[in-house]
């Protein structure tokens, strides 16, 4: 698909500030204990995270990929999910070294597709990244919920989620490096 110039204001350009600037809500919330303020935390997340699906779709449908939106569409997801993270700490709904693991992850291919980017590499999403994605997504949803609703333990089930999604995460990014590496064993690319 071609890419437009750096166009800032278009639908999924928005989407994507709207996601970013759901982050201090999140963090405010989060901030403050209780069922309700967990809730309603949760909520925000949720709608935080169907941007990201929205803003991808009018992209695409509508043909308003840009250099900005590819540039801030995957910023603006890492700092919803370090966000999430790094907030849950505090809250002992996940281990301080899980987080660190995931988000160095991010950091760490962040910076290694930078470098493939100055050696004209592309290093596209593939199923894994997606697939990290959305099991990150509801993990986290899951966590932030933390409460039981319609008897589901939803802080258990985001544990054994964000395990799956750290175990994916990790293996994603050891193929990111890997195919940077060695370009010619793999054609695959992670998010």
């Amino acid at each position: 698909m071609e890419t437009q110039p750096a166009i800032f204001w278009n639908l999924p350009n928005a989407l994507t500030v709207l996601r970013i600037g759901a982050i201090p809500v999140l963090i405010a919330l989060m901030t403050v204990p209780g069922r309700f303020v967990s809730f309603m935390a949760a909520l925000v997340f949720l709608a935080a995270g169907m941007t990201d699906l929205l803003d991808g779709f009018f992209a695409r449908r509508h043909r308003l990929v840009s250099r900005v939106g590819k540039f801030m569409d995957p910023l603006a997801d890492k700092l919803l999910v370090s966000a999430a993270l790094i907030m849950l700490i505090p809250l002992e709904r996940i281990e301080a070294w899980l987080v660190f693991v995931i988000i160095g992850r991010e950091l760490a291919v962040t910076g290694l597709r930078a470098i493939a980017a100055s050696e004209g590499m592309v290093m596209a999403a593939d199923r894994w990244g997606k697939l990290k994605t959305i099991f990150q997504m509801v993990a986290l949803f899951a966590l932030i919920l933390h409460y039981p609703y319609l008897s589901i333990d939803f802080q258990r089930l985001g544990t054994v989620l964000i395990w799956i999604a750290a175990a994916i995460t990790v293996a994603s990014g050891t193929g990111y490096f890997l195919t940077f590496f060695h370009p010619a064993q793999s054609t695959k690319s992670i998010k």
